[in-house]
């Protein structure tokens, strides 16, 4: 039994927790609230120097960035698997989860948000604006590298979801919470919908964390 800290809303904890529930593992989740700045004391800020979530206990170790983490549980627990095998089909499933975990998240996180307020004084339609346009952006370069492959799969990279299939759907769900349009990405739509579709992804979406809790 794994203990996950996290946030309903975050990107971040989602991609983890899919990755779980693609391996078959249970875990327990404990419900972080960034905005009120619990990242601060407890367990995040003993195992996190970066008070961010995720945060993984596997046992006594602590882990945490959601990427490292994914290859982490998909090295112990090859199947099924969430890279190709191959080096170079490795690097490409990298570099598109990264368009939207390292190009875009990190804009667009609370505090982020949060200094963009304080530091220069954005309005609330601002900061929407902004999140909207790094968004946005991740989506036109997402939706690209997926027309641009040699072969179309059902998923991004394959006949199964995998790590590129997570951070999709997880910047999608991003797009829902900020209400950014993303009806002009059809491809990109139609792996988040077939993903959906999938109880890994849907019953473990920030929606239904916010409504149902953290996962007992």
């Amino acid at each position: 039994m794994y203990q996950l800290y996290g946030y309903w809303r975050s990107q971040a904890a989602y991609r983890v927790r899919v990755a779980l529930a693609l391996k078959g593992k249970d875990w327990k989740e404990e419900l972080v609230d960034l905005l009120k700045g619990e990242q601060f004391a407890g367990a995040v800020a003993q195992h996190n120097p970066h008070h961010t979530v995720p945060v993984l206990l596997d046992g006594q170790v602590a882990l945490t960035q959601s990427v490292a983490i994914i290859e982490y549980l998909n090295e112990i627990y090859p199947a099924p698997p969430l890279l190709p095998a191959d080096p170079l089909g490795r690097a490409r499933v990298r570099a598109f989860s990264l368009i939207a975990v390292a190009d875009c998240h990190s804009l667009v996180v609370p505090r982020a948000r949060k200094r963009l307020a304080e530091q220069f004084k954005a309005t609330p339609a601002d900061i929407a604006a902004w999140s909207n346009y790094w968004q946005t952006l991740a989506l036109s370069a997402m939706e690209r590298a997926l027309s641009e492959r040699a072969v179309h799969t059902p998923y991004c990279f394959g006949g199964e979801p995998g790590l590129a299939d997570i951070c999709l759907a997880g910047h999608i769900a991003g797009c829902q919470n900020s209400e950014t349009p993303f009806e002009g990405f059809p491809r990109v739509v139609e792996i988040n919908a077939r993903c959906q579709e999938r109880t890994a992804f849907r019953d473990n979406h920030p929606w239904v964390i916010r409504d149902q809790g953290a996962r007992q």
